[in-house]
């Protein structure tokens, strides 16, 4: 797949093969953002941002980790990890904790609670990925599209400045 030698009409732009697929890209991730995220709610009663922020802690482990790692993981600002956080500290799925390397500073980890809501929230995704990002594809072909994705993934993920 390769661009169109020259855009020079909105019809060019609009059928150009790489800004086709793009847009498609765009599309699939947007619309399964939606599905995936509504099924987590109504199954779970999470957010799919506070699933993603759990599974950060989960990978972390003990102690935990700062507020300025999450909001750099989930490419957001201090501010908003922060707003994000309180709200799972009020419903019980996390925790702040002193960080034993400093005093001064605190660590979110997971409770209890939120080490439950994590696996089950984590099975009924997985099943709900099976469904609707697994199954439209060919068998032959899922592998090697998880891996492309995890590559642009990483790459993209490379590209962006550090959070202050």
């Amino acid at each position: 797949m390769k661009a169109q030698a020259e855009i020079s009409t909105p019809g060019d732009a609009a059928n150009d093969a790489l800004v086709l697929a793009f847009g498609r890209l765009q599309g699939a991730a947007n619309r399964l953002e939606y599905i995936l995220g509504r099924a987590l709610e109504a199954e779970c009663g999470i957010s799919h941002l506070t699933f993603e922020v759990l599974l950060i802690l989960g990978r972390a482990g003990e102690p935990g980790l700062s507020m300025g790692a999450i909001a750099q993981e989930q490419v957001l600002t201090t501010g908003g990890a922060t707003r994000l956080v309180d709200r799972m500290v009020a419903a019980g799925l996390v925790e702040r904790v002193e960080d034993p390397g400093d005093r001064r500073a605190r660590l979110v980890r997971l409770t209890a609670l939120g080490e439950e809501t994590t696996v089950a929230a984590a099975r009924a995704h997985v099943e709900n990925i099976k469904r609707y990002f697994l199954a439209p594809l060919p068998v032959g072909d899922r592998d090697r599209f998880a891996e492309n994705l995890r590559v642009l993934s990483h790459a993209a993920r490379d590209m962006l400045p550090r959070l202050p």
